[in-house]
């Protein structure tokens, strides 16, 4: 599995309004997409920095991935999207070389793409999500 270049870095906000409009101040850019991702309980949206974009991502639910996270950790940095060819090649790879895996298949994220998502314990600390195009079946 190589990655093609990172497809985006994932922030975790509070408020999503607030973020949107100090990143908009920050990157230079407009926000060029929100959207709700009912499976991963989250708000996104989307600023396009050349290729690499910046998702915030504010929970729906307290419980959730998300607000978990900010309960534990408070905002900031939640993951670093690799984009990749194959989705599934790429979590049998990262198996293959003893990488854990929070995901065994792909799912559905924000932005159109097929995700899956390594566990924090294999890179580091940090939680590193696979991205890519559907493959047509």
């Amino acid at each position: 599995m190589k990655p093609l270049y990172i497809e985006h870095i994932g922030i975790a906000v509070s408020d999503l309004e607030k973020s949107v409009e100090q990143f908009e101040k920050i990157l230079g850019v407009r926000c060029y997409k929100t959207e709700e991702v009912h499976d991963q309980r989250v708000r996104t949206a989307f600023f396009m920095v050349d290729r690499t974009k910046i998702e915030l991502l504010e929970t729906t639910d307290p419980d959730g991935p998300v607000g978990r996270f900010i309960g534990k950790k408070g905002e900031g940095l939640h993951h670093i999207a690799l984009a990749v060819d194959d989705v599934d090649a790429s979590l049998k790879s990262a198996e293959e070389n003893g990488l854990r895996l929070i995901d065994a298949s792909p799912r559905k994220g924000a932005d159109g793409l097929e995700i899956a998502f390594m566990h924090p314990s294999s890179a580091s600390g940090v939680l590193v999500e696979f991205c890519g195009k559907k493959k047509n079946s």
